[in-house]
């Protein structure tokens, strides 16, 4: 079925203070869709109202916000058209030294938070017989980078929910899609260095984190024949929202293909030995 025209398919986009989610505003907007932008910090996403986006606050670990963004929006419209679930909190380190606290953000955010939404819009979505929720995942979801077993953790969850709830809502009009991009150059970079647990003396872990913030710094730039850009990623989620037949994952950029399509078939024993010469010598 074509989706009907942008003017009267609102969306509904959480986490655009930077990256993926900012970028995503931008582009609905444009397209000419009532484009709803959220953020924890108001001020983050004041500027996107000089582009015709909507702002509300909305975090998605706090029940009471995200039930308010919801209605605002079926206020105007009567139901969220298009749900972008873009939030998204990074832990990395190794296992034995991340923060536990800090993991529970992680899946409040990229997890919970995410199912939480997708609670709130699928009803006005019922009614209107129509809807896309649009989930941001990652390569992350599907192959495993040591140091970072937390995230990847919560991405494979996005892309197990994503494939779940898939066929238990396309026969109501609702489609549903994961986007799996590879290394994004984004702020988010930044937030992981964050997230590593600073090196102490005699620390057991000081050569691998060292080497896994040179990695991460290599594949996660412009410069980086892995990375692509936020807009690019925007571009992929409005096309699954606009697609008649949308698909069910999408991988952005040629490497996230390849990463997805070869990686899986390589053997657990050489990765290993491939990591442990990368991370550790």
């Amino acid at each position: 079925m074509t989706p009907p025209p942008p003017a009267s398919r609102p969306v509904l986009i959480t986490g655009c203070s930077t990256g993926i989610g900012r970028a995503t505003a931008l582009a609905f907007a444009r397209a000419g869709f009532p484009t709803f932008a959220t953020a924890r910090n108001l001020d983050d996403i004041a500027d996107l109202r000089e582009v015709g986006c909507e702002t509300l606050w909305l975090d998605v670990t706090d029940e009471e916000s995200m039930g308010a963004a919801v209605a605002a929006v079926e206020a105007r419209f009567g139901a969220v058209a298009i749900l972008v679930n873009n939030a998204g909190f990074p832990v990395h380190g190794p296992i034995e030294q991340i923060d536990i606290a800090a993991v529970r953000t992680e899946f409040e955010t990229n997890v919970i938070g995410l199912i939480r939404m997708t609670q709130l819009v699928l009803p006005g979505m019922r009614r209107a017989g129509i809807g896309r929720v649009i989930n941001v995942g990652s390569t992350a979801g599907r192959v495993i980078l040591p140091g970072a077993g937390a995230y990847h953790a919560s991405k494979f969850a996005v892309g197990a929910i994503s494939r779940s709830i898939r066929p238990e809502v396309g026969p109501l009009g609702i489609e549903v899609s994961n986007i799996m991009p590879g290394p994004v150059e984004t702020p988010f970079l930044q937030k992981m260095f964050a997230s590593i647990p600073e090196t102490v003396a005699n620390d057991p872990y000081a050569t691998f984190k060292k080497r896994l913030k040179e990695l991460m710094r290599r594949t996660m730039t412009k410069k980086s024949l892995l990375s692509v850009s936020a807009d690019d990623v925007a571009n992929v989620i409005l096309k699954a929202a606009t697609a008649a037949r949308p698909r069910g994952a999408y991988a952005p950029g040629l490497a996230a293909k390849v990463v997805l399509l070869f990686v899986p078939l390589v053997p657990a024993w050489f990765m290993d030995r491939a990591y442990r010469r990368i991370l550790w010598r």
